[in-house]
């Protein structure tokens, strides 16, 4: 093959020359990522496949449990000038290494080790969370995501339903019809999972998470959570709990959502495309299950998803030959063949144009255990971005998610009037934001 058909790029003969070159012993370097279970056993492949593609480097993957986790490990080991190569980064902590100054662009990596890409060719939604305004790209985009809506089958055939919930009215009503035909757990909900039921329910009513375009035009934007249509949603949200429509599960219930999901003890579900291969291998013997778009309120217009996951920054204070290694392993995961596997091993969409015309083009998602993941594009590319669904720019979001959680949970668990709790964890909220922006006096997003 000429060319990366992903990248729509090629490597310059200088770095085929350096990557094929023998060597006495391979440099090694560190990638820290953010994920756990079967996600993390697929990151452990990905890099032995690296390691065994060539003999220069070798990678060294290490888990840090989930993204807050690595983000905060990253920063501390930064300071103390141990940090790693390479590390995951999600969309939450986007800003806090924007403005650090602690990484290398990625552009600037792989223009100054040989490699020459096609940045266009990434889709505009996920480049444009780790780009800079002016729209150049910081990061490798690499286990991109939205969230989707998981159903049985199965169980809504039985109540009378066929086809694709597509609003929460029908949502409730199937839900309704599932209990009084005997069904524990008509709908699976995990109140720590804000990134699908508060997130990305904001995105697709196209309803602001913050203030100055959801903090892209400063670092004084404050939070809006606590207005809007999420006010009546998290009511919703409490009204169905009530009623036994809407089930806790969660690690701390003892069964998470997508556990509950694949062993058919509950029908309805949200989580992410990415979760699609780990439902697909786990699900019940005979359950029959499909996904869709999120669903949204009648009467309401569309907007596209947020895009979920994270990329790949390259931190600074490394030699150049580790960072010879870094564009080398960006390379190795870009090509079609790498792109198309690690698509297929969990469920994550691929990147780019071309790497997803090249999976249509060879029937990728006509039939199970595929069909469904392109709708996960067909979300994020909806309609072009708008002002609140081309991403979150706050800093320390990670904290600001924590206390949405907490406000869920004081809804649903301890009966707090959803106004006040929307509220008092937006106050809470505006107080990090503030904290975060006295951090960076005078500084602008770049």
């Amino acid at each position: 093959m000429k060319s990366n058909l992903l990248l729509g790029a090629a490597m310059t003969v200088g770095a085929i020359a350096l990557t094929s070159a023998p060597s006495m012993a391979a440099t090694k370097f560190e990638f820290w990522y953010g994920l756990s279970g079967d996600l993390s056993e697929r990151i452990q492949d990905m890099c032995k496949d690296f390691n065994a593609s060539q003999a220069d480097y070798e990678i060294v993957c290490v888990s840090q449990d989930n993204y807050e986790s690595n983000l905060q490990n990253t920063i501390a080991a930064f300071r103390a000038n141990k940090q790693p190569t390479i590390a995951q980064i999600s969309d939450g902590g986007v800003v806090d290494l924007m403005l650090s100054g602690a990484y290398v662009p990625v552009r600037q990596l792989m223009e100054e080790n040989g490699y020459k890409i096609d940045w266009s060719n990434y889709f505009s939604g996920i480049a444009s969370y780790f780009s800079t305004s002016t729209g150049e790209l910081l990061a490798m985009p690499f286990n991109n995501s939205t969230a989707v809506f998981y159903y049985n089958t199965d169980a809504l055939k039985a109540v009378g339903f066929d086809g694709a919930p597509q609003t929460w009215e029908q949502v409730e009503d199937i839900a309704r019809k599932l209990k009084a035909a005997g069904y524990e757990c008509p709908i699976a909900f995990d109140p720590t999972g804000q990134w699908q039921w508060w997130e990305e329910f904001s995105a697709v009513h196209n309803q602001p998470i913050a203030t100055k375009g959801n903090g892209f035009g400063g670092l004084d934007a404050e939070v809006a959570f606590n207005k809007g249509k999420f006010v009546d949603q998290l009511a919703w949200y409490k009204k169905m709990y009530d009623e036994g429509l809407l089930v806790n599960k969660s690690k701390a219930a003892g069964e998470t959502a997508n556990d509950s999901f694949v062993n058919a003890h509950c029908q309805m579900s949200s989580s992410s495309i990415a979760d699609h291969g780990f439902i697909g291998k786990q699900a019940k013997e005979g359950m029959h299950w499909d996904v869709t778009m999120l669903p949204v309120w009648e009467g309401t217009e569309r907007t596209n998803s947020f895009v979920g996951g994270a990329a790949l920054w390259t931190l600074k204070g490394k030699s150049a030959e580790e960072y010879k290694g870094a564009a080398a392993f960006y390379n190795f995961i870009a090509t079609p063949k790498q792109a198309e596997w690690w698509s297929t091993v969990t469920g994550y969409i691929p990147v780019t144009n071309t790497g997803y015309q090249a999976m249509v083009a060879k029937g990728f998602y006509d039939k199970a255990p595929y069909k469904g993941r392109e709708l996960a594009i067909k979300s994020l590319t909806f309609t072009p971005p708008t002002e609140y669904t081309r991403g979150v720019r706050l800093g320390n979001f990670g904290a600001v998610r924590k206390e949405v959680q907490d406000a869920i949970q004081a809804v649903l668990f301890e009966n707090k009037p959803v106004q006040q709790a929307l509220d008092e964890a937006a106050e809470r909220s505006n107080a990090i934001l503030r904290k975060f922006e006295k951090t960076y006096p005078g500084a602008t997003l770049p």
